[in-house]
């Protein structure tokens, strides 16, 4: 499944592309003037934006001088694989998570910062469901058969934790308090969430950490994020989504500056034991309320 990311095959081919481009000291006009196109055509290849052709791949592989073949055939085989159909691809998703699923499924590791919910590799089906109790706008409200198809999609993503074949994706979700007492679905559906993400943290390749409320103030106080690293040569990027739309950014300022607050923010936190004990705490409580 993550192999076959064609999202993360097209950011590969980018950079790679990218990195020659700068060892021959040509600037993305250079390239414009040289094969009569767009520098956005350009720009968007080296940034994953949009496929490359293998007519792209050849011209450029001439400009830059690729002259082996097994070079030329490496790049080939990307552009090929950018242009395949993802799984995903198949089910009516929201917004931006079409692109962000084909990133996750390549990603070796992710960081996860969350103010509000469970993070979606982590939620169980009730939960989810009961988060479209007031679901987010959309051009139509989805119905009751998308939904059960978008969590189908989720534990598709959620194989990744327990991936068979391939290294199994590294969470780290740091979670504020507010997500344990922010009641969705009731108390049997958080009581079952929590219990489920206390389970879920028995997995060596899966932690939490919950920032608790008298920890104060911190540098993601009005923010969520998510930092996907990939394997070289593909480029680290940040993720942040909200009702103003969502963003990824790349640049290495940008990516710095995110994992230096992600690392406070580790710091600020409980431990994974301690959060595993505080979370089951208000399991307990959960099932205390829902029995009275």
């Amino acid at each position: 499944m993550a192999e076959g990311s064609p999202t993360v095959r097209r950011r590969e081919l980018g950079a790679l592309l990218r990195k020659l481009r700068e060892e021959k000291g040509l600037s993305v006009k250079d390239v414009t003037d040289h094969l009569l196109c767009s520098p956005s055509k350009v720009s968007r290849i080296e940034t994953g934006q949009r496929g490359a052709t293998l007519r792209d791949v050849r011209d450029l592989c001439d400009l830059y001088g690729v002259n082996t073949k097994v070079e030329r055939d490496r790049l080939m085989t990307l552009a090929k694989e950018g242009k395949q159909q993802g799984w995903w691809q198949s089910y009516d998703l929201p917004f931006a998570t079409p692109t962000y699923v084909g990133l996750e499924a390549a990603a070796v590791r992710i960081k996860d910062y969350d103010s509000a919910v469970v993070p979606g590799l982590l939620q169980t089906p009730d939960y989810f469901r009961a988060l479209h109790d007031d679901p987010l706008p959309e051009p139509a409200e989805p119905t009751s058969d998308v939904i059960e198809q978008r969590i189908e999609a989720r534990l598709i993503r959620q194989q990744l934790l327990r991936a068979e074949g391939r290294p199994p994706l590294e969470f780290w979700a740091i979670l504020d308090e507010a997500v344990l007492h922010r009641v969705v679905g009731g108390a049997d559906v958080m009581r079952a969430q929590l219990e489920h993400v206390a389970n879920a943290m028995q997995l060596p390749n899966v932690t939490v950490q919950i920032n608790p409320f008298d920890t104060g103030p911190h540098p993601a106080l009005d923010s969520t994020f998510n930092i996907l690293e990939f394997p070289e040569p593909v480029p680290s990027l940040i993720y942040i989504e909200g009702l103003a739309g969502f963003l990824f950014l790349e640049r290495a300022d940008d990516l710095q500056r995110y994992q230096r607050v992600f690392k406070r923010l580790s710091e600020k936190s409980l431990t994974p034991d301690r959060s595993a004990d505080l979370i089951l705490a208000m399991a307990h409580g959960y099932k205390k309320a829902s029995t009275q």
